[in-house]
Order: structure tokens, then C-alpha cells, then sequence
């Protein structure tokens, strides 16, 4: 195989409410497509993929413009096209391991962060993996089955050696999995406390109570700020246990927020010793990166998690940058990592499985891969996602682009029949008349995203799409 054209597409989009994460808030961003040609041994094949350029979260440099952080972005993007340009290999895998080192050396040389170098690397290997799939007819959880990728899973981890993606993968997979809804740091969590300046009229809920009754909603994602949040946390809580059904659950998000283990660690006693939220404590699953990805994976954490034996569960996210991430990450005491798309889909399997195994082989710990956004939205990004997500056996994935993002507004009519045609299960048409997601009893449907080549069930045309040539 080889890839043999490759074109950039991008598309500006606006929120329809600003979401506030970590150190900076978002009201609009570029939302780009990569479309590329494959030639298989059976003939040539096109596919897409696609993603936000989101500032502030591979990097989270508060003193850079976000305008050269989009910039940025694109470069590494770039850089990953032309590196994977000529590359000949007999399988996806083996093409894959070429691209991965090729950007990684530049990246390295270039003193750009692993997980903005590699980003450039997902986007192109996904479109691959969309273009290899639509060549053999097959959906991606077959062509993971039958390892038709070719995956050497003893290669990228070591204690796989001789094992197959199929040896640890679910046998069978859900039809649905939940969506765990994002609380941002912004949003209004009540209807009455929303101003009328800032009230949205697009017929979706804004308010963490709307939300609740509209969707269904179960699971929850709650973002904290680096330990000013106690007050806050009460406040969801009031909400959750006052407008959510029993058996509720959620994580939190440290958002990086937290430059050591005794800061964060003050925080969590102070929220462990509030009676008000026991329901939260209860319904915990997991803390999602605390730390700062600075010191997030030194030995200073390893040193100190062995001084605090009654820490919650705690995963990396934003430190997940290259293949080396999670062995060093279980190594110092985390218990798992987040696979998101735009860290990788060939790394993310892997992850799994190697999850898969500690489950197995250590029953009495718990271990976690978490399923985490990048505020996704359709047509592609978002099926692409929970396409992998479900054959990774994440069955909670934090969703937040259609809460942030008015569903398909953004995109020509031609598009939004195609996405109601084709993945009814998981869209319908809103009040407005665009698509919006299907959200029921806090869960959506992953059937139609698991029987497509690639999550998407169409053939995607990015001009069609109102994008443009970049």
C-alpha cells in the first residue's frame, strides 16, 4: 500500500455557547478535513478524516496567541503528509510505524511537544484506516478482528508479544454506550441563573438542568480549575441529585490544574471531607489528569502516590502524548489512560489491549480507558470516534461538540440528509430542522458508526461540504 494524493480542507465554526476548559474558552475554531487517495493491492481507495484545531489544549501555553497555536497545528498536520507521502508498506500498521517515526524524529529535532507532533500523525493515519476499510468493504471492528491491519501489538507493547487486537478486544459490541456530558467551567447550571443576553434560542438545552431532562443524561464529566472549585462541585451536585436519576456517575477533569501531588491532594481531602458531597464520591469513577503534564509523569508523582494510598483513581489524558505514555504512566501509579482519535487509533488499540490485560492478569486492582472528547462534531470526526471508542470497549465517552456546537447547522442540506439517511440512529432532525444528536436515556447509538467502512457511512465530500481547499 501506499497513499498517493492527499488534500487539506477546512471549514470555520462557531459555537453556539461558549465552552470553557483549562485555561482558555472557546467561541469559534477552524474544523478541518484531510481527504487522501490509497493505492491497495485491489485498486485505489479514498478517505477522510477530520478534526477541530482546538488552542490551548496540545500545548496549554497560556502566553501564546491562539491564532499561532492554529498555525501550529496546521504545520504538524503538513509535516505528517509529507512524511507519509512514498511511504510504501504490505500492511496499515507497518505504514503506520514508518509515519510514526518519521514524525517523531522531526518533531524531536523541532522541539515540538509529542502531543501536538502526533496529532498531525492521527489525522493522516486516520484517513488511511477510512480509505483501507472502504477498499476491503468491511467495517473497522472487522478489519481489527480479523487483523487485516496487520497489528504487532508485541512490537508497540511488549508484554502482547504473540497476542492479536482480537485476543482482548469485546467479543461482541454494545449498540449503545452512554454519553457522559461535559459540566464546563462556564456553564450555567441552572436555567433560572442564565441571562437573557446570554440565553441560546436553537432549541437544544444550555443549562446543566435542561440538559438533564432533555437528554436523559446519567453520565457526567465535571471539569475542575486547580482547587477553587468546592463551591462549584456543591452546586452540580444540588443539580445532580435533584434532577438526575439514582445511580448517576461521573469523573472529574483536572484539567492540568494542579502543579503537585500535595495541592492536589489537599484539594481532594477537602472534598472528601464534605458530608454534602457523598453522592459525588459515591458515583466517582475516575480523576482525569490533575497534574500538569510537566510533572505529571515524573518520579516526584511516583514518589509521592506511594505516600497517599487512598487517592481516587486517577488517569493521564494531556500526558498521553507518544507510544511511551502509559507504560510510564502505570509504572508511577496511574491506573489508565483516555483514548481520544487525535491521539491515535493504532496507539489507542494497543492501549486497550494492554488495559485489557492488567483487567485480567491484576482482577483486583481497577483499571481504566477512558473514553474523552475533543468537543467532536459530525459528519466525520464524531462517527470516526465512537467507531473506535466501542471496539476499544469504552462504553462511557464524554461527549460534548453537540452541547457546544448547534449539531449540524454548520453544514449544507446535501450533507445533513446524508448524515439522516444513513446514521438515523444516532442523529435527528431538531426543532430547527438540522440535525442534532439522538441522546436517550443518556445513552446514543453506535449501531450504524459500527457498520460503516469507518464510522461514517457515506462517501464524504469535503467540498460538498462547504470546506475549503487549504
Amino acid at each position: 500500500m501506499r497513499v498517493v494524493e492527499f488534500t487539506l480542507w477546512r471549514k470555520h465554526l462557531h459555537a453556539r455557547m461558549p465552552f470553557k476548559y483549562g485555561i482558555a474558552t472557546m467561541t469559534e475554531l477552524p474544523h478541518v478535513f484531510l481527504q487522501v487517495q490509497c493505492e491497495f493491492s485491489g485498486g485505489v481507495a479514498t478517505g477522510v478524516a477530520a478534526d477541530h484545531l482546538p488552542p490551548k489544549w496540545f500545548t496549554k501555553d497560556p502566553t501564546k496567541d491562539p491564532l499561532v497555536e492554529i498555525e501550529d497545528m496546521l504545520v504538524v498536520i503538513r509535516h505528517a503528509v509529507s512524511a507519509a507521502s512514498g511511504i510504501r508498506a504490505t500492511t496499515v500498521f507497518e505504514w503506520w510505524r514508518h509515519v510514526y517515526a518519521a514524525q517523531d524524529a522531526w518533531r524531536k529535532a523541532n522541539g515540538i511537544p509529542p502531543l501536538l507532533g502526533h496529532f498531525g500523525t492521527s489525522l493522516v493515519e486516520r484517513a488511511v484506516i477510512d480509505a483501507f476499510c472502504r477498499s476491503l468493504g468491511c467495517s473497522f471492528a472487522h478489519a481489527v478482528r480479523i487483523d487485516a491491519l496487520g497489528v504487532d501489538l508485541g512490537s508497540v507493547r511488549p508484554e502482547l508479544a504473540g497476542t492479536a487486537p482480537a485476543d482482548w478486544i469485546p467479543k461482541s459490541l454494545p449498540r449503545h454506550v452512554f454519553a457522559r456530558h461535559t459540566v464546563g467551567l462556564g456553564d450555567p447550571l441552572w436555567e433560572n441563573e442564565i441571562p437573557d443576553a446570554d440565553r441560546v434560542h436553537d432549541g437544544l438545552p444550555q443549562s446543566l438542568e435542561a440538559s438533564i431532562a432533555a437528554y436523559g443524561l446519567r453520565h457526567f464529566k465535571l471539569k475542575v480549575s486547580g482547587g477553587a472549585d468546592r463551591e462549584r462541585l456543591l452546586r452540580i451536585v444540588e443539580v445532580l441529585e435533584r434532577c438526575a436519576k439514582p445511580g448517576w456517575v461521573c469523573t472529574i477533569d483536572g484539567n492540568e490544574g494542579f502543579k503537585s501531588v500535595a495541592a492536589f491532594r489537599s484539594f481532594w481531602e477537602s472534598v472528601l471531607g464534605d458530608p454534602k458531597l457523598e453522592s459525588m464520591r459515591r458515583g466517582l469513577l475516575f480523576v482525569e489528569q490533575p497534574f500538569h503534564r510537566d510533572i505529571a509523569l515524573s518520579d516526584e508523582i511516583g514518589a509521592l502516590f506511594t505516600q497517599w494510598p487512598q487517592r481516587p483513581p486517577i488517569v493521564i489524558d494531556e500526558s498521553d502524548g507518544d507510544l511511551s505514555s502509559l507504560p510510564r504512566a502505570l509504572a508511577l501509579g496511574y491506573v489508565g489512560t483516555s483514548h481520544k482519535n487525535c491521539k491515535g487509533v493504532l496507539k489507542g488499540l494497543a492501549n486497550a489491549c494492554r488495559i485489557a490485560q492488567l483487567r485480567k492478569t491484576k482482577s483486583e486492582d481497577a483499571w481504566f480507558l477512558s473514553g474523552e472528547d475533543l468537543s467532536n462534531v459530525g459528519p466525520v470526526a464524531l462517527l470516526q470516534d465512537l467507531a473506535v471508542q466501542t471496539v476499544l470497549g469504552v462504553t462511557s465517552v464524554e461527549r460534548n461538540g453537540h452541547h457546544y456546537f448547534a449539531g449540524l447547522s454548520a453544514w449544507p442540506e446535501a450533507i445533513q440528509a446524508s448524515i439522516l439517511a444513513h446514521h438515523g440512529d444516532l442523529y435527528t432532525r431538531s426543532t430547527n430542522g438540522w440535525p442534532t444528536l439522538l441522546i436517550k436515556d443518556g445513552e446514543v447509538s453506535v449501531e450504524s458508526v459500527i457498520r460503516a467502512p469507518f464510522g461514517v457511512d457515506f462517501a464524504f465530500d469535503p467540498a460538498v461540504a462547504g470546506a475549503a481547499k487549504i
